[in-house]
């Protein structure tokens, strides 16, 4: 006894380079976008753990950087990409600075007495 094997294959659509299929505004993604998105998705990372200890609180901190980071999703030009770039490296070095300073404030006010 044969049993039909089901032999239909989708041909509705023929395989296509990921950068073909995810074209953007019926443009395809150039080559040198690709070591800028790496950049960028490296500076969300490192923003996203940064704003794990955040005064406001995490969430407030994930919140605008979503939104930062969707205002600019429409932008193609590497070099504005590049200066956003730059523009959230500089964001990193002020948090970094802001975590330093609670953290040496607190070391202060636990072991030295006040200053009147």
């Amino acid at each position: 006894m044969k049993t039909e094997r089901n032999t239909a294959v989708c041909t509705s659509e023929p395989r296509t380079n990921v950068k073909e299929k995810y074209s953007h505004g019926g443009t395809f993604v150039s080559d040198m976008a690709n070591p800028l998105k790496g950049e960028v998705i490296r500076l969300y990372k490192n923003l996203l753990y940064l704003g794990r200890e955040y005064p406001k609180g995490a969430a407030y901190f994930r919140e605008r950087l979503k939104s930062a980071f969707m205002k600019n999703k429409d932008v193609s030009d590497p070099e504005k990409i590049r200066q956003l770039v730059a523009k959230g490296d500089h964001v990193i070095k002020e948090l970094e600075a802001l975590y330093f300073l609670r953290k040496y404030r607190a070391m202060k006010k636990r072991y030295y007495e006040p200053e009147q």
